[in-house]
């Protein structure tokens, strides 16, 4: 091989890798989650811009995950997100959620665990506006089921949820009407 085969050969499997990349950074970006980012909040004490976290939220229209799927027809496509561990899924039964709720129908959540449960334990749930602040607190009792989760304000929420000795959090967006 000449050195300039050699050469043009590099040139060419520099250009391969810089498309190899560039397709890459297009899928990945194809993945994310396209929801708008969380909206900036005010600190309460100072009216300063508090610290926010990208919201995680991701919601699936599809059939749940099959652990969850009791009492639903089977090939139903229904909005679910999934809790960051995977051992809890929110059924958003109301699409999108709003704050405040919509008047004519509510902020229902059916709570679906992966994990074993504690008959009678109580789904407790700390809900905080992009994930910092005072907590808004929520109890299902008896557990993951039903439920209306209002809260009192639009954007991201992160969800920390903890049954039957278990743990795992979630995010939920919540939208202007």
């Amino acid at each position: 091989m000449t050195s300039s085969s050699v050469a043009l050969s590099e040139v060419g499997l520099i250009r391969s890798r810089h498309v190899m990349v560039a397709a890459l950074l297009l899928v990945s970006a194809a993945c994310t989650n396209e929801a708008a980012p969380a909206q900036g909040r005010q600190d309460q004490a100072s009216g300063n811009p508090a610290t926010t976290t990208p919201c995680q939220f991701q919601v699936v229209k599809g059939e749940p995950p099959s652990w969850a799927r009791a009492g639903f027809t089977p090939g139903a496509e229904i909005h679910y997100a999934a809790s960051r561990r995977g051992d809890m899924v929110a059924v958003l039964f109301a699409y999108p959620l709003y704050s405040p709720p919509s008047p004519d129908r509510g902020n229902k959540i059916l709570w679906r665990s992966k994990a074993p449960l504690v008959p009678s334990d109580p789904l407790r749930i700390e809900a905080r506006l992009n994930g910092t602040g005072t907590p808004t607190e929520i109890t299902v009792r008896g557990g993951p089921g039903p439920s209306s989760v209002d809260l009192p304000s639009p954007g991201c929420w992160r969800l920390d949820l903890a049954w039957s000795s278990h743990t795992d959090s979630i995010d939920l967006e919540y939208v202007s009407r």
